[in-house]
């Protein structure tokens, strides 16, 4: 017995000398949803990737707000960001102005910065350099004599404490027609001539792709906005490596390399990986794995997380909808409170939805699952109510004449006849979550939004169609999937 427990010590001892120390810290990436964003993002995961982290790259989150707050709350570790936006937009009621009151202000956040990278991406207003000509207009000051222009601004320069209404304030604008729309759709929409003017980001690769005219800001309004990481200050702690790693970028990125880098991915559609990889290698002999895949392996993995988004949600959906639909149909005045609820569930904007998940569930995919359910729940609910209600009182009546008691009369003829009322009901909700489920690539839940958003960011109609069109497949095979289980599961005299 002592022989056999020395040879197990020294099997388990052999084990832990041959086991690593310590597992690769996980570090989570994100970055806005706008092409430069997206690319300082892949550099910052790439070069925490080239310390031997483990990591991962939530990209197109969307707004400065919805970010931040992720990072805040503990949920990414890292993304880029720009000092004028920290001080007028996260920062504003701090006062913070210069770089050390920012650092100071986001200290108390737990959250740390980098110095600059290099390059200041200010705002700039521009037009159509043709349009501009024939106005003879060169400032910013002198759209104060055109009141019937139409301005279209990015939908997050609308809301800017920094944005639309202090420009309009400082510049004293009289302009009525201004719409909101997303910042790249901006720039087809001033070339078709469907508005006069939009926001610039100054390395925008498209001013010099479309020639137009910026506007010189001649009094001063917009602040610099130097480009920084904003990371957790924990970071120093758990992953010191990956803090040296983001500061070896610190002055190495200038405004005619990100206007580079912003072409190669915008322009000439090469993926971000690699416009970042190549960057790396280039500038600062970095070699990275892009993290490129094949066509095929990026619609399996997509496929992969819809297919996770949809079924988690509609089996919840099914096991709580058709529950509240019993209920509804045996206490009518409590029926009618649940299908007003649900149906006001059903009103409100998907995307508001998603967003009024992020503060109780923050970003990813369980967000989008509940919201999901949420949107579940009024055709299976809606559905069993009427099939239940549907059913003949002479049915009714003939199974308390059998003396039934009312626990088999809901499980051996009521659900039964009402199942393919339900049935219909839940294969409605299914479809709706197939489509509805591509908005979660907006809070990180991946899926097959995810493509197309970068499509439309990118003006890439391969990368849109790569989402579009296995989701539309995807809606089509659900429907013959439950049009098939009708035969499983609706007792044959029923069947229409």
């Amino acid at each position: 017995m002592k022989r056999c427990f020395a040879i197990f010590a020294c099997v388990m001892a052999s084990a832990a000398w041959a086991a690593p120390a310590t597992q690769p810290v996980r570090v989570t990436v994100a970055s806005k949803a706008f092409n430069e964003s997206v690319i300082l993002g892949e550099i910052a995961a790439q070069m925490a990737r080239s310390t031997g982290a483990q990591v991962t790259h939530r990209s197109q989150l969307g707004g400065t707000r919805l970010v931040f707050n992720a990072l805040a709350r503990g949920e990414v570790d890292a993304y880029p960001e720009y000092t004028g936006t920290i001080g007028e937009e996260i920062l504003a009621r701090s006062g913070a102005k210069t770089v050390d009151e920012m650092k100071r202000a986001l200290a108390a956040q737990g959250i740390a910065m980098t110095p600059p990278l290099g390059f200041n991406n200010t705002y700039a207003i521009g037009m159509r350099k043709g349009r501009g000509k024939g106005l003879t207009l060169g400032t910013i000051s002198d759209l104060k004599s055109h009141p019937e222009l139409k301005l279209g601004f990015s939908n997050e320069f609308i809301d800017r404490k920094d944005g639309w209404p202090a420009l309009r304030d400082a510049y004293q604008l009289p302009q009525k027609d201004v719409r909101g729309l997303d910042h790249d759709l901006a720039y087809r929409a001033l070339v078709a001539g469907s508005i006069d003017a939009t926001d610039l980001y100054s390395t925008d690769a498209e001013i010099a792709f479309y020639d137009l005219n910026v506007l010189a800001d001649d009094q001063h309004h917009f602040p610099e906005y130097q480009a920084v990481y904003l990371y957790r200050a924990d970071l120093v702690e758990r992953a010191p490596q990956v803090v040296t790693a983001l500061n070896k970028l610190v002055g190495r990125i200038d405004e005619r390399a990100m206007i580079g880098m912003n072409e190669q991915a915008k322009l000439k559609h090469v993926p971000e990986n690699k416009v970042a990889s190549d960057w790396l290698a280039r500038t600062l002999d970095v070699r990275t794995d892009s993290g490129a895949s094949s066509t095929t392996a990026a619609v399996l993995h997509r496929t992969a997380e819809h297919l996770y988004l949809v079924s988690i949600s509609l089996a919840a959906a099914i096991l709580v909808a058709i529950p509240l639909g019993v209920v509804a149909f045996k206490h009518p005045r409590t029926g009618q409170v649940i299908l007003s609820v649900v149906a006001a569930i059903y009103t409100i904007p998907s995307l508001a939805l998603l967003v009024f998940m992020i503060p109780l569930l923050g970003i990813g995919a369980w967000p989008a699952i509940v919201a999901l359910f949420l949107y579940s729940l009024l055709p299976i609910v809606r559905n069993t109510h009427a099939g239940l209600t549907g059913i003949a009182p002479p049915v009714r009546e003939s199974a308390e004449v059998l003396g039934l008691p009312p626990g088999k009369r809901l499980g051996w003829i009521e659900l039964p006849m009402a199942s393919p009322a339900i049935l219909a009901g839940i294969k409605t909700a299914a479809v709706i979550n197939v489509g509805t489920a591509t908005l979660g690539a907006l809070i990180g839940a991946g899926g097959y939004g995810q493509p197309i958003i970068t499509g439309i960011r990118l003006d890439n109609l391969g990368l849109i169609l790569q989402g579009a069109i296995p989701a539309a497949l995807l809606a089509l095979l659900v429907q013959g999937a439950f049009e098939s289980a009708e035969k499983l599961l609706v007792p044959r005299g029923l069947r229409i």
